[in-house]
């Protein structure tokens, strides 16, 4: 199949997570091995060094436990290896749209990922202020706890940025996702600031598109490829209220050779530093 709706965003924009079962489902073996060993809430915090709420998060399928909390709670719990067997199983997360999350799986394994964004600057490079000034900016209006889920799981995405063995990042962004002032002036510094940082890791490859770029390989939108272990290629494109995993090779082709014009298009990654210093000192 070549294009498949994802059950599972560059999750990059502010899209509405749906049910887990899985979740669910983990986090109420969570909580019967917890109440089992005899151990309250706020004493299970403790012992595997999370927030009460980050738990009662967990226990009620909200939130996507991270490797950190898996161990701990192994180790609370009387090493039973249930955790860890049922972790790698967890199929969705909280926090993510529906349609990204099949992506966000393959994304966690990915030895290659190349981004190319026009609408917003890419999850996996916001920072939180960012991030929130996004998510609440789309309609529909979210409470304050729908708010701080999505922008957990956007941030949680990032430490892919530590994992290794390190993915190879490659990201292209518009000029003007940075002119934009998404947040305000402060919030647009911070960006700035996060941007040219994330830039300088050894392993990140970050290029503008400039503003005036008459011969421009992206007139069809937004694009995110990936390579995964077995070096096998898959693309991802979205829209409004859903996104496609693109899996057939030819398609996966021409998604690749357009990313490579794109990349002979934009700034070089030094100018691309040098720009956006420039634009940061103009602030």
């Amino acid at each position: 199949m070549a294009y498949e709706c994802t059950d599972g965003g560059t999750g990059a924009g502010s899209a509405e997570p749906g049910a887990s079962d899985s979740l669910r489902t983990f986090g109420a073996v969570v909580q019967a091995l917890r109440e089992h060993a005899g151990l309250s809430r706020e004493e299970f915090s403790g012992l595997v060094r999370f927030s009460k709420h980050t738990v009662a998060s967990v226990e009620q399928g909200r939130r996507m436990p991270d490797r950190d909390f898996v161990e701990r709670a192994e180790e609370a719990l009387g090493n039973t290896g249930a955790l860890r067997k049922a972790a790698p199983h967890l199929s969705r997360q909280a926090g993510l749209a529906s349609w990204f999350r099949q992506w966000a799986r393959l994304e966690a394994r990915a030895v290659t990922l190349w981004t190319y964004e026009c609408r917003v600057i890419p999850g996996l490079l916001q920072t939180e202020r960012y991030a929130r000034a996004v998510t609440e900016s789309v309609p529909p209006v979210k409470d304050e706890e729908q708010v701080a889920e999505q922008v957990a799981a956007r941030l949680e995405r990032q430490r892919l940025f530590e994992r290794k063995p390190p993915i190879a990042f490659s990201f292209i962004i518009e000029q003007a996702l940075v002119e934009r002032g998404t947040g305000g002036p402060d919030v647009t510094r911070e960006l700035l600031d996060s941007l040219l940082e994330r830039s300088s890791q050894f392993n990140v490859e970050l290029q503008v598109m400039p503003r005036y770029q008459p011969d421009h390989a992206g007139f069809d939108g937004p694009l995110m490829l990936l390579e995964s272990p077995d070096n096998k290629w898959f693309g991802y494109a979205e829209g409004q209220r859903g996104g496609l995993l693109i899996s057939d090779p030819k398609e996966v082709s021409i998604m690749l050779q357009r990313y490579a014009r794109l990349r002979s298009q934009a700034l070089t990654s030094d100018d691309s530093r040098s720009l956006l210093k420039q634009l940061r000192g103009a602030l």
